[in-house]
C-alpha cells in the first residue's frame, strides 16, 4: 500500500478524485495515510469515520487534499449536505465511495482492495479519462 501511495501522490493533481473500496479491514485507510505522508503530511493521519471529512492544505500537503470517509452516510443526498464540490480545488480521497451512490466521473480514479492479508491485497483499477495514462504509469511500476 505505501508503494501505490507514493506512486498516486507523485501524479495526483486537485481536483481529482481517488475513491476506495473494500471490505473492513482491506486497507483504504492505510492506503489514504500512504497517499498523505507521500505528499508531505508528517502527522498522525486519524480515519475520518466520525468526522466524515478531514481537510490537509499547504504547507502540510504538496496539494490541498480532502480525506473523506462515507461509511455512516445513506445516499447521494447526504454527501450533498457535506458540501462537496465536484470542482473543489483539492485532491478527494473518499472511502466506502459506494454508500452516496459512486464516485464515477473522468477525474476519478476508482480503486477496490481485496483481501486483508498485507501480502495478499489486490488492488482492481478502473480510471476515468483524466486518469488513464496516468494509471498505467503507476500499474506498470507498482508491484
Amino acid at each position: 500500500m505505501q508503494a501505490v501511495g507514493a506512486a498516486l501522490a507523485e501524479v495526483a493533481r486537485p481536483g481529482d478524485v481517488i475513491a476506495l473500496s473494500g471490505d473492513l479491514g482491506a486497507g483504504k485507510s492505510t492506503l489514504a495515510r500512504s497517499i498523505l505522508a507521500a505528499l508531505g503530511f508528517a502527522g498522525e493521519v486519524p480515519s475520518p469515520t466520525f468526522a466524515l471529512i478531514l481537510p490537509y492544505d499547504p504547507p502540510e500537503v504538496r496539494i490541498p487534499v480532502i480525506h473523506a470517509d462515507f461509511y455512516r452516510l445513506d445516499g447521494a443526498m447526504e454527501l450533498d449536505e457535506l458540501g462537496l464540490d465536484a470542482g473543489d480545488p483539492a485532491l478527494l480521497i473518499a472511502e466506502w465511495p459506494e454508500r452516496v451512490g459512486g464516485l464515477a466521473g473522468p477525474d476519478t480514479l476508482e480503486l477496490r482492495i481485496e483481501g486483508t492479508a498485507a501480502s495478499e491485497r489486490a488492488v482492481i483499477a478502473r480510471a476515468g479519462a483524466n486518469w488513464q495514462a496516468r494509471w498505467q504509469q503507476i500499474a506498470g511500476g507498482v508491484t
